[in-house]
């Protein structure tokens, strides 16, 4: 039986109609649809949130994933970034670029994280939420609001498109989870239900097309780096929102081209590590070897 399709555009339509925040409009559906109340869906995010600054301190200790093709590299961008001429991406992007792949090392390394929406791309969420409490000094109850933000744009996504790898190449996975960070900064930053709408289509739109190709198959290479990647992704949406920028292809629209472009995609370049970066000649080079010493 196919899963009724959820429309991003009529909640965000209702929150406006009502006068409430975006935010508080979820917190509100999501207490209705679990059966629970407010406050026990927000202090089941909280518990969440203590797990994702776990990963987040785990992965700057400089862990090696089991593969051993990362690690380290959270904690070297940091240490990189502090008073450095060289950086380039200033305060909120740099911490939030370095999170996400500590986060993502930290999963590689099989520590506990938070699949946001997935384990492939838990950096996204953790490095925003993260940044923003500390830039911003937003509290746990806000961010968990914002958690749950994320969670119920997720839920429109995987209800029109995938949320997986295996389905829709890995802009059901990172695209997601950057669409979903974006949707939650414009939020916590006082944006409209409306820019909260573009912003996650700015976010997805640019992300279209991203393939799921593991090197080994593994969670690794080149995961972790695109959790990098789909946060800065996600604040060039939010930031573009905010600014009153909109999308010109309505956020429903884009989730559906996704499915579309994931239903398109051949199986090659969907998490079989049988196509795109896992078969170059180091990919192969570098299975082979990790494949030997698992003998």
């Amino acid at each position: 039986m196919a899963l009724t399709k959820l429309s991003l555009e009529e909640w965000l339509a209702a929150a406006a109609e009502q006068s409430v925040s975006f935010a508080d409009f979820c917190v509100e559906l999501q207490s209705r649809e679990m059966e629970r109340s407010s406050e026990d869906v927000i202090a089941k995010m909280e518990a969440m949130l203590a797990v994702m600054e776990q990963s987040i301190a785990d992965g700057l200790k400089g862990l090696r994933s089991k593969g051993g093709l990362v690690g380290g590299d959270g904690q070297r961008l940091q240490q990189c970034l502090m008073g450095s001429k060289q950086n380039l991406l200033g305060n909120f992007a740099g911490k939030a670029v370095t999170y996400a792949l500590a986060v993502g090392e930290a999963n590689a390394a099989m520590g506990r994280i938070v699949a946001a929406p997935t384990a492939g791309s838990s950096g996204v969420l953790p490095a925003v939420l993260f940044t923003l409490k500390e830039e911003y000094g937003f509290q746990s109850r806000e961010l968990a609001k914002g958690l749950i933000v994320a969670g119920v744009i997720g839920m429109v996504i995987a209800s029109r498109a995938s949320l997986s790898g295996a389905a829709g190449g890995c802009q059901a996975e990172c695209g997601s989870a950057g669409a979903m960070a974006a949707g939650v900064m414009v939020v916590l930053l006082g944006g409209t239900p409306e820019q909260v709408g573009h912003a996650v289509a700015i976010t997805l739109k640019n992300m279209l097309g991203l393939v799921c190709d593991p090197v080994a198959g593994l969670v690794e290479v080149p995961c972790v780096k695109r959790n990098a990647g789909a946060v800065a992704q996600a604040l060039v949406g939010a930031q573009m929102a905010l600014a009153g920028i909109k999308s010109v292809i309505p956020v429903d629209e884009v989730i559906d081209a996704m499915d579309s472009i994931g239903n398109s995609m051949h199986c090659s370049l969907k998490e079989t590590a049988q196509g795109g970066l896992a078969i170059t000649p180091t990919a192969l080079e570098l299975t082979e070897k990790i494949f030997e010493k698992n003998i």
